[in-house]
């Protein structure tokens, strides 16, 4: 068992027992490959929606500056073998009734978990 394995299991084991009050079922969604007819001005693109579980928190209040990170920003923890896409910048995000855009993504070193910041859409 490699370390992102080791991560991955203990994180899952968090998420069931001790962060259990605190997990979130998370939805995210993007507009898929398509191809777009100029005349009728459609599109064959579909919606791409993935689920999983994340722990969703603010940010300290010190920390917020009113640009790079905004009163109302969130950041959410989730665990990468438990997604079925990768996130991405531009992504919508739900969880818990709130609507988010994903603004940026960070991936941690072992690639176990994706730290999210999220803006409120």
């Amino acid at each position: 068992m490699g370390m992102r394995d080791d991560i991955q299991s203990e994180l899952a084991e968090a998420f069931d027992d001790d962060l259990a009050d605190a997990v979130s079922q998370v939805t995210g969604s993007y507009t898929g490959p398509g191809v777009f007819d100029p005349l009728t001005e459609t599109t064959t693109a579909e919606t791409i929606v993935y689920t999983g579980r994340g722990v969703i928190s603010g940010f300290k209040v010190e920390r917020i500056d009113g640009a790079n990170i905004k009163s109302g920003d969130a950041r959410c923890v989730i665990l990468s073998n438990e997604i079925s896409a990768v996130p991405d910048v531009g992504h919508r995000f739900s969880a818990d009734g709130t609507n988010y855009t994903v603004h940026s993504v960070s991936p941690d070193p072992a690639g176990a978990t994706y730290q999210l910041h999220l803006r409120r859409a």
